[in-house]
């Protein structure tokens, strides 16, 4: 993935060390290469996000990136800077509120929005945009590493 920013915060947050509030993002122009690879990946070939004929004759008037694609920058958010290493995913909702377009460059965070130490899970807000358009809201349930 082409990170917009930086890469010193990959690794591991622990629990005992996460607050609510604490936030990691990171961007990526979601390309054809992307789409093309990720169709491939998921066997996922509707026509909307490969056919640009066909995708003008419906509601967005041209291709638009599989949504599990762009969601998918959440998961690298997660597996590598919040928790970070070692994290397990619990759950995972999500709600797309707007198409990404082949050559969208899309900002995703992830915010602590609650944590059960007792339990080891940490609850997460997630959100993606393109510029200032919401594409994906949700939120995710993990298992953060610990210390012990």
């Amino acid at each position: 993935m082409t990170d917009l920013l930086n890469t010193h915060e990959i690794g591991t947050i622990f629990i005992e060390d996460l607050e609510i509030g604490l936030s990691r993002s990171l961007s990526k122009v979601i390309s054809d290469a992307e789409i093309d690879m990720f169709a491939a990946l998921s066997e996922d070939r509707n026509p909307v996000h490969l056919d640009e004929e066909y995708a003008k004759s419906t509601m967005f008037k041209g291709r638009i990136a599989h949504g599990m694609l762009s969601s998918a920058l959440f998961s690298a958010l997660i597996g590598e800077r919040l928790p970070g290493h070692g994290t397990i995913y619990l759950s995972q909702n999500l709600r797309f509120t707007a198409p990404v377009k082949p050559g969208d460059l899309v900002h995703a965070s992830v915010t602590v929005s609650d944590i059960n130490a007792a339990k080891g899970r940490v609850s997460l807000d997630c959100i993606a945009k393109v510029g200032d358009t919401v594409v994906i809201k949700g939120d995710a349930l993990v298992l953060a590493p610990h210390r012990g």
